[in-house]
C-alpha cells in the first residue's frame, strides 16, 4: 500500500517506532558511558564552577585591594603635599621685622620660620611621621612624610605600610618680588 503522499512510504509494523520497554528520553538527551556506567551530560561539568571560584576570587580581591589601597595612597600623597605647602607658607609668613625696618628688604626670620611650620604640622597630630624644615632668608623648604596602612593588601605578606612624602617651598611675595 502506498500513503497519500507520493514520497512517503508506509511504515511496517515494529520498524522505526520507539521501544516502550526503555524510559522515554527528552529530545537531545544523551547518555555517555564512563567506566561502564551511564552518565548524564550535565554530570560531566560537575566541579567546573568550583575551579572558576578558586581561581578568580583571589584575583578579584587583589584588584579590589589595588583599587582601594591605591586610592588611599594617592589621597595620602595629596594630603602630604597639602601639609607641606601649608607649613612652608606658615614659615614664609615669619618676616624679620628688624631687617625690614633697617634695610627695607623683606627677609624671612629663620629662627621663627621653622617653629611656625612645626606648630602647624603639630596640629595634624599622629598623621605626620617625619618632618624637616630648611629656612633661608629668601625661602622656606618643608618636607613631610606620612604613613599609609593598607586595608585589603595588608593581608598579603610583604605588603605592609608604605610612606608618602612631599616637599614644598614658599617665599614672601612683595611688589618687588612677585614670583
Amino acid at each position: 500500500m502506498t500513503s497519500r503522499h507520493p514520497r512517503r512510504q508506509r511504515r511496517r509494523p515494529g520498524h522505526g517506532r520507539q521501544d516502550h520497554t526503555r524510559p522515554a528520553r527528552q529530545r537531545g538527551e544523551r547518555r555517555y558511558a564512563l567506566f561502564g556506567r551511564l552518565r548524564d551530560p550535565a554530570e560531566r561539568d560537575r566541579g567546573t564552577i568550583t575551579l572558576y571560584i578558586v581561581l578568580f576570587t583571589p584575583a578579584v580581591f587583589v584588584l579590589a585591594g589595588l583599587l582601594l589601597d591605591g586610592g588611599r595612597a594617592i589621597h595620602a600623597r595629596q594630603r602630604a603635599a597639602d601639609m607641606a605647602e601649608q607649613a612652608a607658607r606658615a614659615g614664609a609668613n615669619q618676616i624679620d621685622t628688624a631687617t625690614l625696618r633697617d634695610t627695607g628688604k623683606v627677609q624671612i626670620d629663620t629662627l621663627n620660620a621653622c617653629a611656625s611650620a612645626y606648630s602647624l604640622l603639630d596640629d595634624y597630630g599622629q598623621q605626620v611621621d617625619a618632618r624637616n624644615c630648611d629656612p633661608t632668608p629668601n625661602e622656606v623648604r618643608v618636607s613631610v612624610q606620612i604613613t599609609v596602612h593598607p586595608q585589603l593588601l595588608g593581608i598579603i605578606p610583604g605588603m605592609g605600610e608604605f610612606h608618602m612624602s612631599s616637599n614644598a617651598t614658599a617665599h614672601p611675595v612683595t611688589a618687588d618680588n612677585p614670583r
